[in-house]
């Protein structure tokens, strides 16, 4: 009996035998650790911008007390998240002084960012740089990208942690990432599509302060001093010029026009490795009609949308006609086709509604496809109504000279 006691005192023990104890506050130190490996700033530019906007209306360039900036935005001084405001504000390079500072001060670059004394391209401008350019994962992710259709949130977060952000963090760091890129105009909808436009692109459309008259003048000049060929780096054999009813932003004709370019002309265009180009994303220097007048008379191949009946696109069509250039026509079946070209071959698709137009884009695709192909394989053969009648005419320089 003794012995059976013993096993039984020896099982309660080691029954009895304590865990290891665990991290006395693991949270806390996973949060810590979050913090300390964030490469790029907590929150948006747009929100922070905010913060650096309070102190421009207070003191301008000059110093201005935190206590006294806080009091005023209604926060208090020694909140969490008035500390990350002031953090994330000094990581976008808006601001000198962090959270122990008496004083806050904007930097140069703050300063024109928020300041209505400067042209909004300067204020453009620092605001790209802060946004985007001053923090390294962002300037790498826009980098690679600019120029491009957006990635998928999966392909950014990817490149992100490719490029050394931690796995945790890739989401939030993607977020910020494209929000910034939309504030600071550098993520735009161009021909149905988000794109990452370069600097030089986004900064084009907005003055640069200089009036009307001095903007033509420059323009007068440049095209005086320079021959019809402004575009000496681009490969006119290998573009395609979508002429199309552009519209205003937002009207009914820019949302067709970009409906039908991204999803019928240019995945038919993809197979040939030709790049098409609308008249909107020309960005070279220089006056509009000219660089127009390049692509209509240069460009290996030109498809026109007759929808809506445009008479831009109409003009643009007879400068190909007169040259007897290789065209593609196409148009919607709300539209008649006119009488002077309805001899033409012409895609015709439906928009009256989505359960019309999505079923066929694919037949779509594959007709426009083949009349490419037909006016590529054979651009001498492309005929018009002029040329059927006047096959002799010939109207200056060949195309390329």
């Amino acid at each position: 009996m003794a012995v059976m006691a013993a096993k039984a005192a020896s099982s309660r023990t080691r029954r009895a035998k304590p865990a290891p104890a665990a991290p006395a506050t693991p949270a806390k130190v996973s949060r810590r650790g979050r913090a300390a490996q964030r490469p790029y700033p907590h929150y948006s530019f747009e929100e922070v911008l905010e913060f650096a906007a309070a102190i421009q209306k207070m003191a301008g360039s000059n110093t201005v007390r935190r206590l006294t900036v806080f009091h005023q935005l209604n926060k208090g001084p020694e909140s969490s998240a008035s500390r990350q405001l002031i953090v994330a504000a000094g990581k976008y390079g808006l601001i000198k002084g962090g959270v122990q500072s008496e004083t806050l001060q904007l930097t140069p670059d703050g300063d024109v960012a928020t300041s209505t004394d400067v042209s909004p391209r300067e204020r453009a401008r620092a605001r790209i740089k802060l946004a985007i350019e001053s923090v390294e994962i962002f300037k790498t992710l826009a980098d690679k990208y600019s120029g491009q259709k957006l990635p998928s949130i999966a392909i950014l977060e990817d490149a992100a942690v490719e490029a050394g952000i931690p796995e945790h963090l890739k989401k939030e760091c993607i977020e910020i990432f494209v929000v910034n890129l939309r504030f600071v105009g550098l993520l735009q909808t161009l021909s149905g599509a988000e794109r990452i436009l370069t600097v030089d692109h986004a900064l084009d459309s907005i003055p640069s302060g200089a009036s009307a008259a001095g903007r033509q003048h420059v323009q007068a000049r440049t095209s005086a001093e320079n021959p019809l060929t402004v575009h000496s780096d681009v490969q006119f054999d290998r573009i395609c010029f979508y002429i199309g009813p552009i519209g205003d932003p937002d009207s009914d004709q820019r949302k067709h026009s970009d409906l039908i370019l991204e999803t019928l002309v240019r995945p038919a265009m993809e197979q040939f490795g030709i790049e098409v180009k609308r008249a909107d994303e020309i960005h070279n220097p220089g006056l509009i009609n000219k660089q127009i007048f390049e692509y209509l008379l240069k460009s290996r191949l030109a498809i026109a949308d007759l929808s809506y009946h445009n008479p831009n696109v109409f003009y643009e069509l007879a400068i190909r006609h007169a040259r007897n250039l290789p065209t593609v026509q196409m148009i919607r079946k709300a539209d008649r086709i006119p009488f002077d070209i309805n001899q033409n071959r012409t895609v015709v698709f439906d928009t009256t509604d989505l359960y019309s137009f999505v079923p066929k884009i694919e037949t779509y695709r594959l007709e426009i496809s083949n009349h490419i192909r037909s006016a590529m394989d054979d651009p001498a053969s492309a005929e018009n109504p002029l040329s059927a009648y006047y096959p002799d005419m010939h109207l200056g320089p060949t195309k390329g000279s």
